[in-house]
């Protein structure tokens, strides 16, 4: 007996209701990428591993999904060895492997992995910038809106295959770069309805700075890497990771005024001054984040809040100056809808050196939820048609794909039940596709060259000649 259908974990079927809201909230996205000036790209959705490796930290690393080289592989003298420690290896989880056995794993998968699915959109698009350096004019703003791939744990509002779609400019060390993110993020949610959201921002110098401060130069990483994970841990979890990670809890004391950050935007670079006065480094943030608060605060935002959050951190290591996360509003459970930063030399891990670039992303699936769950997605975005023509034979069938071509160059979405059954069938059909209108053609409709169209809503029918279906199903 054949096994039952599945799909992997993480992945999702998606029915043409949920379709179509998906396509809504992308070409809402996209519209508002191209009035800003972004111009579109793709790049495939597997790369070489080595493009991929060792951009994202070591906990990205291990999200990665690598891909199989082509063809069989016998793990023996003759072929390719399986080490004794691999084999080892089976019983243990991914956070108890030893640096010895990750050398030999990582040498062993490089034998028979050359590829991987793409983790986000950004380090492609940065080896994209140098391998076409010569075709593009700078600074290159770009947008691309495609499937990406991790490793991860599922759970609502995060999956193994998901969406990004990203938004970014390189060749520009500029901050007006960064006010222009946000307003882009202002003007999506806004062109979206989704009101209230809170842009969040805070700059890596800044963390550099409080990292030598509180004498953790060393440790940035891992400083960062626990800090952003503030709102998941609360206070207690980082410390504690932080002191698991080998920061001395002498720099924690140093470090406590990050968790009472409050007050106005003005008072938290005040505050921040105070902290970072002797880091050069770190006033370099806040006079960065300066410029672009004062200015997004003068030039104005629809319906987003921007706020300084000093714990926010984001885990990926290429990120050097500005940083960004989104909030959904605070009715609404849910973590960030979008994030990004500038990266000063992402471009140079490919050979192309002092690129710099900065860039946003919006997380379809999880604006999805958000709108879904405010009843936010217009009564318009709908997959079916706008009308369903009865069949009462081939006579009349031909009468009305006659009307139902007409139509169609006016862009009215119609169709004609394929089979002459029974009205009362295709009723039904229309009703659970939740069609609102009916076209009734038959042989009283042809005689007197008119149509009789129904609202299946309330139940209303009128009769009316080709120019008034048109208006009808046009209004």
């Amino acid at each position: 007996m054949a096994s039952k259908p599945s799909i992997p974990q993480g992945t999702r079927d998606f029915s043409p209701a949920e379709v179509s809201k998906r396509q809504y909230i992308i070409q809402t996205i996209k519209s508002n990428f191209e009035k800003f000036g972004f111009q579109p790209i793709e790049t495939p959705s597997f790369e070489n591993s080595d493009t991929l490796m060792g951009k994202y930290g070591e906990e990205g690393d291990r999200l990665i999904f690598k891909i199989l080289n082509s063809g069989n592989f016998f793990f023996n003298k003759n072929k390719i060895e399986l080490p004794e420690s691999i084999e080892a290896l089976q019983s243990n989880s991914a956070e108890t492997i030893d640096l010895s056995q990750r050398i030999e794993l990582n040498k062993f998968t490089g034998k028979i992995s050359e590829k991987a699915l793409r983790y986000d959109l950004t380090v492609p698009f940065a080896r994209y910038v140098v391998q076409h350096q010569n075709e593009i004019e700078f600074p290159f703003k770009r947008y691309q809106i495609q499937p990406v791939w991790r490793a991860d744990r599922p759970q609502r509002g995060r999956y193994r295959e998901f969406y990004q779609c990203d938004a970014d400019v390189v060749g520009s060390k500029s901050l007006w770069q960064e006010v222009e993110l946000v307003q882009l993020y202002d003007t999506v949610f806004t062109s979206l309805g989704l009101e209230g959201v809170t842009i969040k921002i805070n700059n890596r110098k800044i963390l550099s700075g409080i990292a030598e401060v509180i004498g953790a130069s060393d440790k940035l990483i891992d400083f960062t890497v626990a800090l952003d994970k503030l709102d998941k841990i609360g206070e207690d979890g980082v410390k504690k990771e932080m002191i698991e990670k080998g920061i001395a809890e002498e720099a924690l004391v140093k470090v406590q005024p990050l968790f009472n950050f409050t007050g106005t935007f003005a008072d938290k670079i005040s505050q921040l001054s105070d902290l970072l006065a002797e880091s050069e480094e770190g006033m370099k943030g806040v006079e960065e984040l300066k410029f672009i608060c004062d200015n997004v605060a003068t030039l104005g935002l629809a319906t987003a809040t921007l706020d300084l959050d000093v714990t926010l951190a984001r885990g990926l290591n290429y990120y050097t100056g500005a940083i960004f996360e989104v909030a959904a509003p605070k009715t609404v459970s849910m973590g960030s809808i979008g994030g990004g930063g500038r990266y000063d030399d992402l471009t140079g891990i490919f050979g192309l050196k002092n690129m710099s670039g900065v860039g946003i992303s919006f997380g379809l699936d999880r604006i999805y939820l958000v709108l879904e769950e405010l009843q936010l997605f217009p009564e318009t975005v709908a997959a079916t048609s706008k009308a369903l023509f009865i069949n009462y034979g081939d006579a009349e069938a031909l009468y009305a794909s006659q009307a139902i071509q007409k139509l169609r160059k006016e862009n009215v979405k119609v169709e004609l039940y394929p089979d002459n059954v029974k009205v009362g069938k295709q009723f039904q059909y229309a009703d659970k596709r939740l069609i609102p209108f009916a076209v009734i053609a038959g042989e009283q409709e042809m005689a007197s060259n008119t149509y009789s169209l129904k609202n299946l809503v309330s139940g209303e029918q009128i009769s009316v000649g080709f120019e008034g279906l048109k208006a009808a199903l046009l209004a």
